[in-house]
């Protein structure tokens, strides 16, 4: 099995498509990490993962709140907007291990302060060039 996946993306038209193949490639990981500059698209992403999975939720960016839980058939999705965050310390007051072992889905924005604390997953960078993003997908 491929341990790398990349796609280009020249509108939010194939977002569906994207966030299938994406699940697709991230299987039975449940904590993918992403990596994009301000505006790049990683909350749109997320919401629409959120999606394919089968939540009917409102989504929201949960840059204040640092992480919103979103119900779906399975289970439930905790998506973690870490930019506001200075620390690991802050991180761990939060309960980021809990979440962690919960075996739900954790997607985590702006993800540099929960590398450490994840084992396996898969990292996704999101780069831009003019109205294209390449979005870059790795297990580790």
């Amino acid at each position: 099995m491929k341990n790398t996946l990349d796609i280009s993306i020249s509108s939010i038209e194939e977002l569906p498509q994207v966030a299938k193949t994406l699940l697709d490639f991230i299987g039975n990981e449940k904590t993918v990490l992403f990596y994009a500059p301000m505006g790049a698209g990683k909350t749109t992403l997320i919401k629409e993962l959120c999606k394919t999975l089968g939540s009917t939720d409102n989504f929201s960016s949960p840059t204040y709140g640092i992480v919103n839980e979103y119900a779906y058939p399975n289970g439930k999705i905790f998506h973690f907007d870490l930019y506001r965050l200075k620390s690991l310390e802050e991180l761990l007051d939060i309960g980021v291990e809990d979440y962690l072992a919960s075996n739900d889905y954790c997607f985590f924005e702006w993800a540099e302060l929960a590398e450490n604390l994840v084992d396996t997953g898969v990292k996704v960078e999101i780069s831009l060039s003019g109205n294209i993003r390449y979005l870059h997908a790795a297990k580790f």
